[in-house]
């Protein structure tokens, strides 16, 4: 017997499968350059602060520009702006290639992040705007898969351009960028023609409005709890921990940090599911506190095995934490939340940047414990507060 499409679970839309496309190929040059650019910046013959303050700079940049991503977009819409931002950042990949100069690289590293913050925004608010509330976490789902198959496959490709120069894998990265914008401009569609959500008003939600929303607040406080956590402290943290305190090879590192985005990478798919037809809300609550749980555990792992399994666990908390605070912020702003998008944006970034110097600081004058379990109360937090989102049912009939 022939079965008919479900219509309670609509299909990804085609600019959804073009965004999970061109994620992946902003993530395999963004994974190329990772493991290079410190090396690069070091053969300028400067000290690991200034290394620091270039890696700083792409992220700092990012932070300062999101809130002008939001009006930029309500002015000349998300296919242009998501073109124009991969487009500077091919441009100044390139030229950091080219660069003679410490103060160059600096100088277009920053120029990057400005045009990474063009691209996260747009992206996420076209992602948003053009999926029906039922598939919005299958569809967010979809895309960080691309990202996250991406920066699997990146670092293995950037060490070997490496071996043939220091410079090959930012033209590589330039390579790739132009790959994806040239997708972008061909195969998503111009916001006009983008399809509106049934469930949703055409016109625009105050941003106000979307500010003073439970879901929207949430999202954000989970948004920013992930950024301390995922991209801060165990990013900073955990290759120091697993060197001092495991005594293991640093290549151990990079193997626990694949095993974790392989399990983050499998549970998206169901995780995007979950958040579509039981939740957002018990999916923030429940992956908050099994976030929490492990990132406490990682400094009590006896040894790099358990590490490796109490990573797998959080990176499959961190699929959920990927998709229901995004979807949560799709239900708040609805179609064209630009601005809203771009806080959301902002609030993982800022964990991002304070995190690690905090955590460091918090290793420094009292342990490693201390600053993970520091972590897991933002989480705790987060996951407290998402009570009170509306239930499951009246999120997703509830006019954005």
């Amino acid at each position: 017997m022939r079965r008919h499409p479900d219509p309670a679970r609509p299909r990804l839309t085609r600019d959804v499968i073009v965004l999970g496309v061109i994620a992946f190929f902003v993530m395999v040059g963004f994974g190329v350059v990772v493991p290079v650019l410190p090396v690069f910046v070091r053969s300028f013959g400067v000290g690991y602060v200034e290394i620091g303050a270039v890696i700083s700079a792409f992220a700092l940049m990012r932070f300062v520009f999101s809130p002008f991503c939001g009006r930029l977009i309500d002015w000349a819409g998300e296919r242009v702006i998501l073109s124009a931002g991969i487009g500077i950042v091919a441009v100044s990949s390139a030229l950091v290639g080219l660069a003679q100069t410490y103060p160059q690289v600096l100088v277009l590293r920053g120029a990057g992040g400005i045009g990474s913050a063009m691209f996260s925004v747009s992206a996420m608010t076209l992602l948003l705007g053009s999926t029906a509330p039922g598939a919005r976490g299958r569809s967010v789902g979809f895309y960080q898969g691309g990202f996250l198959i991406g920066g699997m496959a990146g670092p293995a490709l950037g060490g070997l351009l490496a071996t043939i120069s220091l410079t090959a894998p930012f033209f590589f990265y330039a390579g790739t960028l132009a790959i994806a914008g040239i997708i972008g401009i061909l195969l998503l569609k111009p916001r006009s023609h983008a399809p509106q959500a049934a469930a949703e008003a055409v016109a625009p939600v105050p941003f106000r409005q979307v500010l003073r929303d439970a879901r929207f607040q949430a999202a954000c406080l989970t948004n920013f709890a992930q950024g301390w956590t995922s991209l801060g402290v165990r990013s900073a943290l955990i290759p120091v921990l697993v060197v001092e305190v495991l005594h293991d090879p640093a290549a151990w590192t990079g193997i626990a940090f694949a095993c974790a985005a392989v399990a983050q990478t499998l549970a998206l798919g169901p995780a995007g599911t979950f958040v579509d037809t039981v939740g957002r809300k018990p999916a923030i609550i429940g992956a908050c506190a099994l976030a929490a749980a492990m990132i406490v555990a990682v400094p009590f792992a006896p040894n790099i095995i358990v590490l490796v399994v109490v990573l797998c666990v959080y990176g499959v908390a961190a699929a959920f934490l990927g998709t229901a605070p995004a979807a949560s912020v799709g239900d708040a702003a609805g179609a064209r939340g630009g601005r809203p998008v771009a806080a959301f944006s902002m609030a993982s970034d800022f964990g991002a940047i304070i995190g690690p110097l905090v955590a460091g600081w918090l290793v420094e004058v009292a342990s490693y414990p201390v600053a993970f379990g520091v972590a897991a109360l933002f989480l705790l937090g987060a996951g407290a507060f998402a009570f009170r989102m509306p239930g499951a049912r009246q999120a997703r009939t509830s006019p954005a």
